[in-house]
């Protein structure tokens, strides 16, 4: 593939490692996070709600404790550990448009809740809850 224009965006963890006591601890801080953020924000009795957290997140949860070896499919990275495997394939990335990024944080501010995090780093858009970081967009370019 060759393509003109790389689009990532990536659920930001370190869940990844072969230790289960640290990936356990990782993957609470994670999904603890992502529990709370739909407390805070989404009624419990919601069914859209209901199914992400048993269809999506539920498995991705059992999988990174319970499953070891060719079993576990869930292997999130963080968002450096991304950059330094997508540079090393020959791509270069784009700097994040400063004017949009300006737009998307005067909306954030002024409709979302105070511990959603949005914030920038090395042209990486970072989106989270209560200072933990878990999705991170960018674009790249063939080198």
């Amino acid at each position: 593939m060759k393509p003109d224009l790389f689009v990532q965006c990536i659920a930001n963890g370190s869940y990844n490692g072969p230790f289960f006591v640290t990936r356990f601890r990782e993957a609470l801080f994670h999904f603890s996070a992502l529990y709370d953020m739909y407390d805070t924000l989404v009624p419990r009795e919601n069914q859209w709600r209901l199914m992400l957290e048993k269809e999506m997140y539920g498995r991705a949860a059992m999988n990174v404790v319970a499953c070891e070896g060719l079993e576990r499919v869930e292997r999130p990275e963080t968002y450096k550990q991304w950059q330094a495997r997508v540079s090393r394939a020959g791509f270069k990335q784009l700097p994040l448009n400063r004017e949009l990024m300006a737009k998307f944080r005067d909306k954030i501010e002024a409709w979302y809740h105070k511990d959603f995090l949005f914030d920038e780093d090395s042209n990486w858009m970072l989106q989270g809850w209560k200072g933990r970081i878990l999705y991170a967009s960018t674009c790249w370019v063939p080198a």
